[in-house]
């Protein structure tokens, strides 16, 4: 018998977010399990399947304020609700919306304990990923924020070290508040620069409280931004800060939103540069701890022609074998993804066309945008680890 190596958290329950004629589908959750399956990739060897409960109130209470889940929990039966976030254009209010964000915790929490116990290796909840809710406030689509409820539960069993690296367009602001004065948490987002997108924050210089100094590493990168300089850019910064700070455990969160084709956004990876960066991921596990590593999704609005591929390679990743992107994509899932959405095109296979290129960062040689955002960022934290930002070996 093969002993588990991956936990993949899910049941259709979790598609109950679903916040209306919104951006954030839960038909790109659907297509991503239902691609994933057609693709044989839940049925390999080790793969561990699990239902979660929905997250209680005591695990909810370590992140977000008790008057604020009451305000949750009633917004949906009054029709005039005001405050917290709610009712408005980006987190409108619907049915079950606290039973539904409470299960999307609990998945994140299920992952996160099944990789903390050793029950498996690895764990991916792709319904995951909504970091942008803070304690008293909804924001960015996020009501409830599960990576940071996900992270309280392993600090909580003893976690010392939890290591949090959030790879979508959008800054990681609700995850950083958290924990920006935990010395117990390191929290790396790459994002587009908060000039330019929502929510505005996620700047070099924003690198940890008083208690935690460095340990929140922010690298804002320019519109544009495509394969080579968003992963020249992870490549420059957050091995090394990994390395520096030895994590227990890795949490990621996988947002799709920085594909070129992504309506809200303006970088310009392709579904192949976001593979790499999931194999980088899984390698810095490998390296630093033993293999745990935790991935959720995230944002991710091209619904059909990015998310699911960009997941199906994430799930690909953590239960084994990475998906070979010449993978030809099934008739049956393309005749889903026709019928769920239709009029928009469906891909053919698991690439767009183009291996990332492999660029390697050289401090001072060049002009280029993301070569100064890669040295604001060394600048600000590299010294707060004991690192040289102007050596290329850090």
């Amino acid at each position: 018998m093969v002993d588990p190596t991956t936990t993949v958290v899910w049941d259709s329950a979790l598609l109950d977010y679903d916040m209306g004629d919104h951006p954030l589908n839960p038909v790109r959750v659907e297509l991503t399990m239902a691609l994933a399956r057609e693709l044989g990739v839940l049925d390999r060897p080790g793969v561990r399947m699990v239902t979660p409960e929905p997250a209680t109130e005591a695990d909810l209470a370590r992140i977000h304020r008790p008057d604020y889940l009451d305000a949750v929990r009633h917004a949906p039966i009054d029709p005039f609700f005001r405050g917290w976030g709610l009712n408005t254009p980006d987190n409108p209010v619907f049915d079950g919306m606290h039973e539904a964000s409470a299960r999307i915790c609990g998945a994140s929490i299920a992952a996160a304990e099944a990789v903390w116990f050793g029950t498996t290796k690895r764990a991916v909840n792709v319904a995951g990923g909504l970091h942008h809710a803070m304690a008293a406030r909804a924001a960015g689509f996020c009501v409830y924020n599960d990576p940071a409820v996900a992270i309280a539960r392993l600090l909580d069993q003893g976690a010392q070290r939890v290591a949090y690296v959030d790879v979508d367009v959008h800054h990681g602001d609700g995850v950083q508040a958290a924990f920006y004065n935990d010395p117990r948490v390191l929290t790396i987002s790459l994002h587009e620069t908060p000039l330019t997108l929502f929510p505005g924050t996620g700047f070099a210089d924003e690198t940890g409280g008083p208690a935690a100094e460095g340990l929140a590493v922010n690298i804002p990168l320019p519109p544009g931004t495509g394969d080579g300089g968003w992963l020249r850019a992870f490549r420059a910064i957050v091995p090394s800060i990994l390395r520096a700070f030895a994590p227990e455990i890795i949490f990621s969160q996988c947002g799709a939103d920085s594909h070129r084709l992504d309506p809200l956004a303006d970088l310009r990876l392709s579904v192949d540069g976001q593979r790499a960066a999931h194999l980088a991921m899984r390698e810095l596990a490998d390296e630093l701890c033993d293999g745990r590593w935790v991935a959720t999704g995230g944002g991710g609005y091209a619904l059909v022609e990015v998310v699911p591929r960009a997941w199906t390679h994430l799930l690909a990743t953590a239960t084994g074998d990475p998906l070979d992107p010449q993978t030809r994509i099934p008739p049956a899932w393309r005749r889903l993804a026709a019928e769920r959405c239709p009029g928009v095109p469906v891909p053919e296979t698991m690439t767009d066309g183009t291996p990332p290129p492999v660029e390697t960062w050289q401090p001072g040689t060049t002009p280029d945008p993301v070569d100064r955002a890669i040295l604001a960022s060394r600048m600000a934290v590299f010294p707060l680890h004991g690192l040289d930002p102007h050596d290329i070996r850090d």
